[in-house]
């Protein structure tokens, strides 16, 4: 590595950069927090209002499916009209989701509320549209660096917000957790405003020329090879992810486990993600962000495989949390930066959404199959097995993937 690039990566971050790093990490704490709870609330749904397992794993994998095709527009909003109208509109839609599930009498319900409404305002409140206004603030040399550290303080919300929903929902009920689920969402909603400033004219850097329309690029980054198989990689994390934070809590009820170990378990896995999204996104700074993806999607397919064949204990659930943790949400700064890198930023919103568009079509399979083949089989080991190979395949797509600069991305400095 060169000492030029090297100072470049040392180089301190801006005040502009810091505050729109920690409006998104405010607002992906609570969207992604939030989600992250979801799982809690299969089992009481289930027992309470006589829902099955597989209608309410359903309704959860819907707002992944639902997310991510609505991310590419919500991207596209961004790209247009700034964030935050579109982090105010997302987050009402999201509040008003969780309003509908709390107080649903029926299937269809609760299908509109935790799938429909959940998922438009998932897709206005998290990274397609608050990581690309802090790709957009960042030098391009601090780029990964910044991403991560937005992505590693948005964990805070796993950490925090399932013990709280665990907590409310014991003393309080189901429909009271998630109103005060929905509440919190509102409140992070202000925070979009930070998200539109622009970077000092110190660190100005030259976008891509304005006659490369959305059409073009999108054109163009279909027909790059590594714009294609990393949109083919991302898949596999949407399917080991959905999964894991759907059924795990059931899982390890069936396995005999302590009562509330899965919830403890997701908020380690929330915890750890905030050391894994740092170090991801300083890795990404300092080693070609397909070669970091690899690796991480080998070391989570080889943590899974191991968590489901070894005999299950509360360390070997504690470990498989931290480890996961690791490798959880450091694929998307390095992801979002990767598409960056080669295309630019002034349409970043639309390709990370086509791109992320791919993981939740993978994490609708994830949730969604979890359930079906327990209610089908009386097992998960199926799954657990799909999902140990899926780290292979991804790893397998990333490690070859060309980062060849396009034409219209922005130099790598001034």
């Amino acid at each position: 590595m060169s000492t030029a690039r090297s100072s470049a990566y040392a180089a301190p971050l801006r005040n502009p950069t810091l505050y729109v790093i920690l409006a998104a990490a405010l607002i992906l704490s609570a969207a992604m927090g939030i989600r992250q709870t979801f799982g809690l609330f299969i089992g009481p749904f289930s027992y309470d209002r006589g829902l099955p397992v597989t209608l309410i794993a359903f309704a959860i994998a819907l707002h992944n499916l639902v997310w991510g095709f609505a991310q590419p527009f919500a991207g596209a909003a961004a790209d247009r009209y700034g964030a935050a109208p579109v982090v105010a509109f997302g987050a009402t839609t999201f509040a008003a989701g969780l309003a509908l599930a709390a107080s649903a009498p029926s299937g269809i319900a609760l299908i509109a509320g935790l799938g429909l409404l959940v998922g438009i305002g998932v897709s206005c409140t998290t990274f397609g549209v608050v990581l690309t206004a802090v790709g957009r603030v960042a030098t391009p040399a601090q780029r990964s660096m910044a991403m991560g550290l937005a992505s590693a303080g948005g964990s805070l919300g796993q950490v925090l917000m399932v013990p709280f929903a665990q907590l409310v929902r014991e003393s309080s009920g189901v429909s009271t957790s998630l109103f005060a689920l929905a509440f919190l969402m509102l409140v992070a909603a202000p925070f979009g405003i930070l998200l539109d400033r622009r970077r000092d004219a110190s660190v100005q850097h030259v976008e891509a020329p304005a006659a490369t329309s959305l059409r073009e690029t999108l054109t163009d980054a279909t027909q790059h090879r590594g714009y294609r198989l990393l949109t083919l990689g991302f898949f596999t994390c949407g399917f080991q992810l959905a999964f894991i934070a759907t059924h795990l809590p059931g899982y390890l009820t069936l396995c005999h486990m302590p009562m509330g170990l899965g919830a403890t378990a997701l908020a380690l896995i929330g915890l750890f993600n905030m050391a894994g999204s740092w170090a991801c996104g300083w890795l990404g700074g300092r080693f070609r962000q397909q070669h970091v993806l690899g690796w991480l999607y080998l070391m989570r397919g080889a943590t899974i495989a191991a968590f489901f064949l070894l005999p299950k204990s509360t360390i070997s659930v504690v470990l498989f949390a931290a480890v996961m943790g690791l490798t959880w949400l450091g694929t998307v700064p390095l992801t979002s930066g990767l598409i960056a890198k080669m295309f630019g930023t002034r349409h970043l919103g639309t390709l990370f959404g086509v791109v992320f568009l791919s993981h939740q079509l993978g994490s609708f399979l994830g949730a969604w199959l979890g359930g079906y083949v327990f209610d089908a089989t009386g097992s998960y080991t199926p799954i657990w097995a799909a999902t140990a190979l899926a780290g292979l395949f991804a790893a397998l797509l990333h490690f070859p993937i060309d980062d060849t600069v396009h034409a219209s991305a922005e130099p790598a400095s001034a």
